[in-house]
C-alpha cells in the first residue's frame, strides 16, 4: 500500500485521474465568508489524494459549499503522488485552484516553488480565531500562511479488542512497559499481543515517532525533524533501542519480524479486528476505526476501542498528528473563488459536514464535538483538540520524500530492515544519519 499518513485509502491501488462529480448549489448565492461576493456559475477545481468513501465525504463538503455560494465543482483524485500530478498540471496549463495536500514537506515543496498564493487577510482571521498556533505554523513557509489544515489524524492511538483484553485480565495500560508487559500476559492467553504492519514502512516511522516523542520530548523532537541535530544523537538511538524491545520480542508480534515484514495495514488491522483474531491490538491512528467499522463490521466502543499511545519512561504521552492543507495554487483558473473555499473550510459548519459523514477528525476547536458520530470518534477528537500546541506533527511528514516517503528507500526501508534485526540501534541510527544528510543536503 502506497502512503497515506491521514487515513486508509482503501481501493486505490493505482493513479487515479478522473474528475469527480459536480455539484451545483441551488438557492440564493452568498460568499462562504458571508461577504457580498457571489460565486454563482463559477468553477472551483479541487485536487486531491482521496478517493473511495473519503472522496464521498469531502464531496458533501463541497457540496454544502457550492449550496452557499452558488459556485461549482470538481475534485480530480491525484492518488499519492499529489506533487508530480500538480506540478504536470500546472506545466500543462490546468492546474487546479485549490489542493489539499497530505505533506507538511509537500506544502513547503509547494511554497518553495513558487506555486501558492498566500492566504488573504479573511481567511487568515478566520484561522486564528479557530485553530490552535501550532497548525498554523504547520501551514505556514518562512512565516507566511500558505495552508489551512482541513483534516486531521490522530497517530497516538493503540486500538484494541476489549474481548481479547478482557479474556487475559488486563486493561488499557498507562505506561509504555506496562503495555509490554500486558501483552506478554495477552500472549500467555493465546493470543499476539500486536499486529504490526511492518510492510508498510510509514507505519514503522509512526512508532518510532511516538517513541521519541515521548522519550525524548518536543524540543528534540522538533529538532530532529529540521535535521538539526543528527540521527546519531543518542536519545534517537535509545528511542530504537526502546523500540527494538517489542520488535525483537516474538511472544509480543503476531507471527513475528517475518509475517510482520509481509503485513500491510489493512492487513494487521485485520489480524486484530478481522473474522480470525490472530493478535488483541493493533497501532495506527484514529482511521483504524474506519477500518474495523466499514472492512469488518466491527461496532466501535464496543468491539473496537482504543488507548492513548502510553507515555515511556518518565515522557509524557505523545500525540502525534498527520493532516491534509487546503491551499490556492497561484496557477488556478479562479483562484479566488478558491481563497472563497478555503474561507469557508475554515469554518466549523464545513468541518461538521464530514464530521457527521465520518471518518474525520478536525483540528477546528470551535467545531462542536456532539458533529462526530460516536463517542469514541468524540473522545479521540477532544484528545487532539486539548493537547493544543503539544501536538506534533508527523515527523517522516515534514522530511524530504527521498527520506520520510518513499517506498523501498530512506527511513521506511531503514526501519524495516531494522524490525527485521533490532540487534544493533546505533548501527540503525547510523543509516538513517546517512539517508537523511543526503536528502536535507545537510
Amino acid at each position: 500500500m502506497m502512503r497515506r499518513r491521514t487515513t486508509l485509502l482503501t481501493g486505490c491501488t493505482a493513479l487515479v485521474l478522473a474528475l469527480g462529480a459536480t455539484a451545483c448549489g441551488g438557492g440564493e448565492p452568498v460568499s462562504a465568508g458571508g461577504g457580498d461576493k457571489s460565486l454563482d456559475g463559477q468553477t472551483v477545481t479541487v485536487a486531491g489524494v482521496w478517493s473511495g468513501s473519503e472522496q464521498k465525504n469531502f464531496q458533501k463538503v463541497l457540496d454544502a459549499f457550492a449550496e452557499k455560494t452558488g459556485a461549482k465543482t470538481q475534485f480530480v483524485s491525484t492518488g499519492d503522488n499529489v506533487s508530480t500530478v500538480v506540478g504536470s498540471k500546472i506545466e500543462g496549463g490546468n492546474a487546479p485552484d485549490v489542493v489539499m495536500v497530505p505533506q507538511v514537506g509537500v506544502l513547503k515543496q509547494f511554497a518553495d516553488k513558487g506555486w501558492l498564493k498566500p492566504l488573504d487577510q479573511k481567511v487568515r482571521r478566520t484561522v486564528g480565531a479557530n485553530f490552535a498556533k501550532v497548525w498554523q505554523n504547520y501551514g505556514s513557509v518562512d512565516g507566511t500562511l500558505y495552508g489551512l489544515y482541513f483534516k486531521a489524524a490522530h497517530k497516538s492511538t493503540v486500538w484494541y479488542s476489549p474481548a481479547a483484553l478482557e479474556q487475559a485480565g488486563v486493561t488499557p495500560p498507562k505506561t509504555y512497559d506496562a503495555m509490554l508487559k500486558d501483552g506478554r500476559t495477552i500472549s500467555d492467553s493465546g493470543l499476539a499481543a500486536f499486529s504490526v504492519a511492518g510492510q508498510d514502512g510509514w507505519t514503522l516511522t509512526d512508532w518510532f515517532e511516538n517513541v521519541y516523542l515521548s522519550q525524548a520530548g518536543p524540543e528534540k523532537y522538533d529538532a530532529l525533524a529540521a535535521h538539526e541535530i543528527k540521527w546519531t544523537d543518542p536519545t534517537v538511538v535509545e528511542a530504537l533501542t526502546t523500540l527494538g524491545k517489542l520488535f525483537k520480542d516474538k511472544q509480543l508480534i503476531a507471527g513475528g519480524q517475518k509475517e510482520a515484514l509481509n503485513t500491510d495495514f489493512p492487513g494487521s488491522v485485520e489480524k486484530v479486528f478481522g473474522p480470525e483474531a490472530e493478535a488483541a491490538m493493533v497501532y495506527e491512528g484514529d482511521f483504524v476505526a474506519g477500518v474495523a467499522k466499514d472492512q469488518f463490521g466491527k461496532k466501535i466502543g464496543t468491539d473496537a476501542n482504543f488507548f492513548p499511545f502510553p507515555p515511556v519512561g518518565d515522557g509524557k504521552a505523545p500525540v502525534v498528528s498527520g493532516g491534509d492543507a487546503a491551499v490556492v495554487l497561484k496557477d488556478g483558473k479562479n483562484s479566488k473563488a478558491g481563497m472563497a473555499l478555503l474561507e469557508y473550510l475554515a469554518t466549523p459548519e464545513a468541518a461538521a459536514v464530514w464530521a457527521e459523514a465520518g471518518g474525520f477528525l478536525s483540528p477546528n476547536k470551535k467545531l462542536d464535538t456532539s458533529s462526530y458520530g460516536d463517542d469514541v470518534t468524540r473522545a479521540t477528537a477532544e484528545s487532539l483538540i486539548a493537547a493544543g500546541d503539544s501536538v506534533r506533527f508527523d515527523m517522516s511528514d515534514q522530511a524530504p520524500a527521498a527520506f520520510g516517503g518513499t517506498k523501498g528507500a530512506g527511513e521506511w526501508k531503514i526501519l524495516q530492515d531494522f524490525l527485521r534485526n533490532p540487534a544493533d540501534p546505533a548501527k540503525t541510527a547510523a543509516e538513517l544519519e546517512d539517508a537523511a544528510a543526503k536528502a536535507y543536503g545537510n
